[in-house]
């Protein structure tokens, strides 16, 4: 099979491109930029996902059967506009998917969404019921929707991956992790904070099950990428007993609120980023509970255990130093 996978320089992408190489899969990475991994530079081929000619000219020249569109903004910026800041998302998806219906090798497409379609306590009640918090989130939803106007021949997949975590993470290594190698990492007590996270090897083990469904189980469905929802004490407590020999520590959700307090001000004032914000506050303390039972009774039990996720990570960000 021959695979080509837009942003397969980035997080999720890098493990991807590894896991096709080893299942014995052709793959070409186009990304603007350069792989993460030196081992995977002849598989890439440099192109803007807003580059209409130069990404019609890597499909023609390419000819695959099957493309992962992973090319994004995955950050989150409320001080712009789905219009202005997210256009890679909304434009750059339009223009993939005219790749591809100009495309007659293409027999397979996945989309790559977000949980944050919907915003934390919002549960869909179908594919199509959005209810995004975030600029980001509302330039996933209209990918979504551009995705269905399309007018594709080929089987299409939306997915939204939950909290997706592993090595080569763009932002965990320098916040959370960092945070419970210094053993600042204070965990909210009382009730059980229950969240979707994926372990990132999970993730696109899913994804390229979901390539192989029939073709009935894969047109125009929905799949979210995770683990089982659960308490992220227990993830928290994984990393913390990796780094400290011992569990996150937990305290009085008000002793937190009021340390979240004081970050806010210290911030603000120094221009630095205090460890905890009420912003991080209230991530910590809001459970995230999406859809995961149709993925998880479709694929059964993934390959990565807890254990052996955060194992590889942290032998991943030993290697960083």
């Amino acid at each position: 099979m021959k695979y080509l996978v837009t942003g397969g320089s980035g997080f999720i992408g890098t493990h991807l491109v590894d896991t096709i190489i080893s299942e014995g899969g052709t793959v070409c990475n186009y990304d603007i930029s350069p792989p993460k991994r030196p081992a995977h530079k002849p598989y890439w081929e440099r192109g803007d996902i807003l580059d209409a000619a130069r990404l019609k000219e890597v499909f023609q020249q390419f000819q695959p059967d099957r493309v992962l569109h992973l090319a994004a903004r995955i950050d989150c910026d409320e001080n712009t506009t789905v219009e202005d800041g997210y256009l890679p998302n909304t434009e750059g998806t339009r223009l993939l998917l005219e790749a591809v219906r100009a495309a007659p090798s293409v027999k397979r497409l996945i989309i790559v969404s977000s949980q944050y379609v919907c915003r934390p306590g919002h549960l869909p009640a179908h594919d199509e019921d959005f209810n995004p918090e975030t600029v980001y989130g509302q330039s996933k939803a209209k990918a979504e929707q551009l995705t269905r106007k399309a007018g594709l021949q080929c089987c299409w997949t939306i997915v939204r991956p939950t909290n997706i975590w592993g090595s080569f993470h763009p932002r965990y290594p320098q916040e959370f992790w960092k945070i419970v190698q210094k053993g600042w990492y204070l965990h909210p007590g009382g009730k059980p904070v229950i969240r979707c996270y994926g372990y990132v090897g999970n993730a696109v083990w899913q994804m390229l099950r979901i390539m192989d469904l029939p073709e009935p189980e894969a047109r125009g469905q929905v799949y979210y990428l995770g683990d089982e929802p659960g308490d992220i004490w227990e993830w928290a407590s994984g990393f913390s007993l990796a780094y400290l020999g011992k569990p996150a520590r937990k305290v009085p959700r008000y002793l937190l609120f009021g340390l979240a307090l004081f970050g806010d001000a210290y911030s603000k004032i120094s221009g630095r980023r205090f460890f905890i914000t009420t912003q991080r506050y209230r991530s910590m303390t809001t459970d995230y509970i999406v859809p995961m039972k149709k993925t998880l009774e479709k694929f059964g039990r993934t390959p990565f255990s807890l254990g052996r996720g955060i194992a590889e990570t942290v032998a991943w960000l030993g290697g960083r130093r």
